[in-house]
């Protein structure tokens, strides 16, 4: 199958007689399904003004055009007033699993639904739609979904006769991308949606729901369609009004295709968000008094958008080193990165440094290849970007790093490392590292076991490697490494790993930082009252909640304040616990603007 789009209008499509029942299915599958669809339904969905033809579907209603890039000429979030009438009044309940943007997603997700007349249930017991936002990145994630399905089909089968219908169940995300109709069957759930189709959600949810006074029996449909521009650029997510650390989507989608890895297969390609919307939200926030803004992508720093009207790239030249253009040095990747003309990253940082002064500026997921030169100068660059970099590394070993499929080997890390080091100092550095993947020698293993040691990382992130189908590894190499090895040797990471920390922690005794204070600690009571907050570095600590002088300058020094969620604290370390928290004494509130003016860092 070949499928060319080039602006809006060309389509061309090539079908070989062996792809041609694959196509039907994966078409079938892939897009927009709807199961036992009555007479009820059908001709209820004709009447919203659903295109469905008398014969059926055709090619133009599986091709979708690509999005505005003006968001004023985007189309409306789906309302399912306008559409069926019968939602508006339903509540609904979100869980979610997984990473930083599941949570984001699970945001834009609310309000779509508020948008069309949902409102929010306090539990999910009491909701009439319960969505499920999943993660598929490891097989012990899903096995918690599972698990929430199989009780919630056991609620609505022991139900009693003339109780309360049980809620409509959705799973969407990555999970609802990865196993489509699979969650379908044996009534697990009616609802499947993939992280490109949450504007389809009313709509959905309108097609499965039981009509009054019918025979109760819910439909399923599905929309795990992956889109080539879908941001979501245009929705501000609702927010809670004391979230003091906010996520802020700049870019969806990876194109790295590393062999462990299912998120390209989950989340499509790369595809950034325009810099003015995201500048626009970060004003937002700072307005409402946010503290902390993380930018989050599934390659953040991969970012590159094209301002509309822009001369992009179609072609590469094969005389020209792109990798030695754009990324760190000696890395590569599978593609290459037609950049020129965009607006970069480090554009970007730059540019929400300046649009939010007051507010930490911190980024996460990215690849250690997008670390270039002008990325680590504008980190360096501005007072308020949090100088913490993560550095997934995933293993110490070049031969395991191919297999990997990662783009560079361990001496182009460790020449990035150093460089990071000597261009900011005092940067805290951090990784993610797999133990046991297939055909991992005990030397390959050491390998990163060295790693840890020389590096040193600030914190890390250390998982046995779990195979997961539909990813590379699955088709061309072998799980070989049995569980028990796996298991000691993410051990031994461990280990070493906290042998770093504590001798890390304890060079903190006796310096200072800047806190924002995030509330009560875990340990906190009336007894003992407590407060914790991060470092610039990303360190936790804990500290006495006690009155503080209103300022580090002397004139406020005489008047004293309780420190509050969402406070810029100096704090002086005064002992580690021998693990990743410090215990501090508080010097003062103040601000990042007086901090830096008197110990000339955060």
């Amino acid at each position: 199958l070949s499928v060319l789009a080039d602006s809006d209008l060309v389509y061309s499509i090539s079908i070989t007689p062996r792809l041609r029942v694959k196509l039907a299915t994966d078409v079938y599958t892939g897009f927009t399904m709807i199961r036992r669809v009555s007479a009820r339904s059908y001709s209820t969905l004709r009447a919203s003004g659903s295109r469905i033809p008398n014969d059926g579907l055709g090619l133009g209603d599986f091709v979708v055009r690509p999005h505005h890039a003006d968001p004023e000429e985007r189309p409306p979030i789906p309302s399912s007033t306008a559409r069926k009438g019968r939602s508006p009044g339903l509540s609904y309940f979100i869980e979610t699993y997984g990473c930083q943007m599941n949570h984001n997603d699970t945001d834009i997700v609310s309000t779509v639904l508020d948008g069309s007349g949902y409102t929010r249930a306090p539990t999910a017991d009491e909701s009439d739609v319960v969505l499920l936002n999943t993660c598929a990145i490891r097989e012990n994630a899903e096995s918690k979904i599972w698990q929430r399905l199989g009780y919630f089909r056991n609620a609505r089968r022991v139900r009693p006769k003339g109780s309360r219908r049980g809620p409509t169940i959705g799973v969407l995300g990555c999970m609802a991308e990865r196993l489509k109709d699979k969650l379908l069957e044996d009534d697990m759930a009616s609802l499947v949606v993939g992280p490109d189709a949450y504007r389809d959600l009313p709509r959905l949810i309108d097609v499965v729901r039981p009509a009054p006074g019918g025979d109760g029996k819910m439909d399923q449909a599905m929309n795990v369609q992956l889109s080539i521009d879908e941001t979501y650029g245009d929705i501000t997510p609702v927010r809670a009004a004391s979230d003091v650390s906010v996520f802020v989507s700049i870019m969806r989608g990876c194109n790295q295709n590393c062999s462990y890895c299912i998120v390209p297969r989950t989340r499509g390609r790369e595809r950034s968000r325009a810099m003015s919307s995201i500048l626009d939200e970060v004003r937002y926030l700072a307005d409402v008094g946010t503290k902390e803004i993380w930018l989050l992508g599934q390659n953040v720093n991969s970012y590159s958008y094209f301002e509309e009207g822009s001369s992009r790239p179609r072609k590469p030249d094969p005389s020209r080193n792109y990798f030695a253009d754009f990324y760190a040095r000696g890395f590569k990747s599978v593609y290459k990165p037609l950049r020129d003309g965009s607006q970069s990253f480090a554009d970007l940082l730059h540019a929400v440094a300046e649009a939010a002064p007051e507010v930490r500026v911190r980024f996460t997921s990215p690849h250690p290849k997008d670390f270039s030169d002008d990325v680590i100068q504008a980190i360096k660059a501005h007072n308020n970007i949090c100088k913490q970099i993560h550095m997934p590394a995933q293993h110490g070993d070049s031969g395991v790093l191919e297999r990997m499929n990662r783009g560079y080997g361990r001496e182009a890390y460790d020449d990035l490392v150093a460089h990071i080091r000597s261009s900011i100092p005092g940067i805290a550095l951090s990784t993610d590292m797999i133990a046991g993947f297939c055909g991992e020698t005990e030397k390959e293993h050491e390998a990163s076991l060295e790693l840890l040691r020389r590096t040193q990382f600030d914190n890390a992130f250390l998982f046995a490697y779990s195979m997961r189908d539909k990813t590379p590894a699955s088709r061309h190499l072998v799980d070989d490494v049995p569980e028990v090895t796996k298991k000691r040797r993410l051990q031994e990471l461990i280990n070493t790993y906290r042998e770093g920390l504590q001798r890390a922690s304890a060079a903190e005794i006796g310096t200072t930082h800047l806190v924002l204070v995030e509330g009560p600690s875990r340990k906190s009571s009336e007894a003992r009252p407590e407060l914790t907050g991060r470092t610039d570095t990303f360190k936790r600590v804990v500290f006495p909640d006690v009155t503080v002088p209103a300022a580090l300058d002397t004139d406020a020094a005489h008047q004293l304040v309780q420190l509050r969620a969402g406070d810029f604290v100096a704090v002086s370390i005064t002992s580690a616990d021998g693990g990743a928290t410090l215990v501090a004494s508080p010097i003062a509130r103040t601000t990042m603007k007086e901090y830096v003016n008197i110990y000339k860092h955060c």
